[in-house]
């Protein structure tokens, strides 16, 4: 059974860095597309962005350029380095594995001063 555990968030002040981190177990990770959501209060999940197998990244326009997602096959793990944080990027940040349809329970990201 594949579970996911995202870890690393936090509060920060604006213009902070957090590095959120996913970790995977189950076989097959390294094959996999992941994913980062976030859902901020009232709001719709949003895409954040994608990693693929071989380490193709997209982002979505308000994060580009600031956000940068990797990845550790060896450690079954999925990061998600977040840098000149605003307070509009608060939200609960989720790791997702679209090929299965399955999230992490999140982790909350609060920016404010």
């Amino acid at each position: 059974q594949v579970q996911l555990v995202e870890s690393g968030g936090g509060l920060v002040q604006p213009g902070g860095s957090l590095r959120l981190a996913c970790a995977v177990s189950g076989i097959g990770f390294s094959t996999w597309t992941m994913s980062w959501y976030r859902q901020a209060p009232g709001k719709q999940r949003e895409l954040v962005g994608t990693i693929t197998s071989g380490g193709s990244t997209i982002y979505v326009d308000s994060v580009k350029g600031r956000f940068t997602i990797s990845r550790d096959n060896a450690k079954n793990t999925v990061y998600l380095q977040m840098n000149s944080l605003k307070p509009e990027d608060t939200a609960v940040y989720y790791c997702n594995v679209p090929i299965l349809g399955i999230s992490g329970p999140g982790t909350q990201v609060t920016v404010s001063s």
